[in-house]
């Protein structure tokens, strides 16, 4: 299986939450860390990514109950 990485806009356009909050959630542990790709360079794990919108979800959903 091949992992794709994705850049931060890529990450703000799929979860729809802006830059600083992103960066809010990793520091308070609610967040995907992300992966150096240099000196000013991260990038995430897409199915990271994917996998923290699908337990959002599933944390609403309970919640609704």
């Amino acid at each position: 299986m091949s992992m794709k990485l994705i850049r931060i806009k890529d990450v703000m356009d799929r979860t729809g939450l802006a830059r600083s909050t992103i960066y809010k959630y990793i520091s308070e542990g609610k967040f995907p860390k992300p992966i150096k790709l240099g000196t000013r360079a991260v990038a995430w794990v897409e199915t990271e990514i994917d996998g923290w919108i699908q337990a959002s979800i599933e944390e609403r959903n309970e919640e609704a109950f």
